[in-house]
């Protein structure tokens, strides 16, 4: 295990580096364990490794564990030669990637590699408490289809039940303006646009005292007591500029909706509301690292993989489905 690694810098690098298991398992023994292996059950250091199965024994507790365990990985009766691969596809794919394309390109049916996309994906989902500050821009969209074409139980489901745009679901984001345009988002679904649920969603992510810019929604209309707000109404214009010389728009948040929508429109076609946060999850991170290479881009997911297990029962809500 301790050979000099030279990790691929594209796809096609990619997919003949990890064909080979051992390389596949260095490389993600060094993104889980930079320091040196560590028991996940225990924590204990310098566990035995068995080199004929490619997984370790721990020498305080005496368990065996595989450089999945812990991960998105685990449970997965597929390698590290088709998994390393699907998560690179996903990372660098602007506009997303098919299920039908994994499957095809990987060898793999269509609903195990919808599966594999899911854990993914929640690899990619960031759990941060950091809060903007500085410019901030705050915008509201709602995505999905008529709701006279949807199935009656596509619409009693969450979150579609209750939203306040019948057949479609609300996502709000927030973005943080950075120097040479290097912005940063943060978007969710939201059950609806009403004053409660954004206000409350802007007081969370923003220090007090930042400046944010709105749309004309009365729903942000309480924002100035905490906030340096300013709107700018669509239906006049779409940048106002202010006498310092600061400029009033949500236009940073209208180009990551275009690219939002024009992945699920012209790659997924057809996205359930119950999973849409995980797409959203999906391009709010390719958006926030698009300055990354895909190789850098590639192991900020792997590094990312770790305590986000995801079984097939979560992912489809049949739980929730017969409750």
């Amino acid at each position: 295990m301790e050979q000099q690694l030279n990790a691929p810098s594209n796809l096609r690098e990619a997919i003949a580096y990890f064909a080979d298991p051992d390389l596949a398992l260095a490389f993600l023994v060094e993104m889980r364990w930079p320091d040196g292996v560590v028991c996940p059950h225990c924590e204990a250091r310098e566990p035995l490794f068995l080199k004929t199965r490619r997984i370790w024994k721990c020498r305080e507790c005496r368990k065996q564990f595989s450089v999945k365990v812990g991960t998105v990985f685990e449970d997965s009766p597929l390698g590290l030669d088709k998994w390393l691969p699907a998560l690179w596809l996903l990372a660098n794919a602007k506009n997303g990637i098919s299920s039908y394309e994994i499957a095809r390109s990987l060898g793999v049916t269509q609903k195990t590699a919808w599966f594999m996309l899911g854990r993914i994906r929640l690899a990619m989902q960031t759990m941060t408490f950091e809060r903007f500050d500085g410019e901030v821009e705050v915008d509201e969209s709602f995505i999905g289809g008529k709701a006279k074409n949807m199935h009656k139980k596509k619409l009693n489901r969450p979150p579609m039940k209750g939203t306040s745009v019948k057949g479609k679901t609300a996502v709000m984001g927030l973005l943080q303006r950075g120097p040479d345009g290097q912005s940063q988002i943060r978007a969710s679904v939201v059950h609806s646009v009403k004053k409660h649920e954004l206000d409350a969603k802007v007081r969370a992510n923003v220090v007090p005292g930042a400046t944010i810019n709105t749309d004309a929604l009365p729903s942000y209309n309480q924002l100035y007591t905490e906030y340096d707000h300013h709107t700018v109404d669509h239906q006049y214009e779409w940048v106002r500029v202010l006498p310092d010389g600061r400029k009033v728009h949500t236009n940073g948040l209208e180009n990551f909706w275009s690219v939002l929508k024009r992945g699920l429109k012209g790659t997924y076609i057809s996205v359930d509301p119950f999973h849409l946060f995980r797409y959203v999850a999906e391009q709010s991170f390719r958006f926030n690292l698009r300055s990354l290479t895909d190789a850098e881009r590639f192991k900020r997911v792997a590094q990312q993989i770790v305590g986000k297990r995801l079984t097939y029962t979560a992912l489809t809500g049949a739980k929730l489905a017969t409750t």
